[in-house]
């Protein structure tokens, strides 16, 4: 059964009483941090709904970045993805994503994808101390978080299609996305390379990496025409000439 302070959650949740849903819900499940995410188009990368606190929304821009994760592989698998302990984690599963999560402040994740069968429209991503495994209470209740959230969103957002059960507020992701600029970016850098878009994407990430930067900023400078993808031996250049 699910725990009293995450039926009452939920209660709110479908009533639209809640403020800060992804803080309310972090405390409820007792864990540091909670961030919710939706799947944002055809390929599987995912838009921030909910961020609690600041440090979730920096560890989903570094998945994002790098290509690799708890949460890629949640929704790639449809199957949750539990590591409270990232320290404990193969070096070679996340090879990139370990060192920067630890040099973030990141200790322990568990993710949990929003879907139904072969359907994929999200994850929920929970960051945890390190110094415990999620309980079985705490997995109970996130998996029915996890449900009621699917279930919201397939039903059609606010109110739940009108069938009475689903959440009266919007799970929809924002209007303005803020990964369409890595959306065009691709496109472009597709047409200056005459690669696929999933090379593409690719070498956007390799050049966010290498330069310590984060993927959304380079993107911007793609768009913007401050940034060049010109061929495979001299690299992004910007328009003066120098190397991006």
């Amino acid at each position: 059964m699910i725990s009293d302070s995450m039926a009452e959650v939920l209660r709110s949740l479908r009533q639209g009483e809640v403020a800060d849903p992804a803080c309310a819900c972090a405390r409820a499940l007792g864990v540091e941090g909670v961030v919710l995410s939706l799947l944002a188009g055809p390929d599987p990368t995912t838009e921030p709904v909910w961020c609690h606190p600041e440090l979730g929304a920096r560890f989903e821009e570094l998945q994002f970045t790098l290509g690799e994760g708890p949460g890629p592989d949640a929704v790639r698998t449809g199957s949750p993805v539990v590591e409270p302990d990232l320290g404990r984690v193969r070096p070679e599963r996340w090879p990139a994503l370990l060192p920067a999560a630890h040099e973030l402040g990141v200790h322990g994740v568990c993710c949990f994808p929003l879907g139904i069968g072969a359907i994929r429209v999200g994850v929920l991503t929970l960051l945890c101390d390190g110094d415990r495994r999620l309980s079985g209470q705490q997995y109970t209740d996130a998996t029915a978080l996890t449900a009621a959230l699917t279930g919201a969103f397939l039903n059609g957002g606010p109110g739940g299609g009108g069938n009475g059960r689903g959440f009266d507020m919007s799970l929809d992701p924002p209007a303005g996305l803020r990964r369409a600029v890595v959306h065009q970016a691709t496109g472009m850098i597709s047409v200056q390379l005459g690669v696929a878009m999933a090379e593409a994407l690719l070498r956007l990430r390799a050049h966010a990496y290498g330069s310590e930067r984060p993927l959304g900023e380079i993107a911007a400078d793609v768009v913007a025409r401050r940034l060049r993808f010109e061929d495979d031996v001299s690299g992004p250049q910007s328009p003066d000439g120098g190397k991006g």
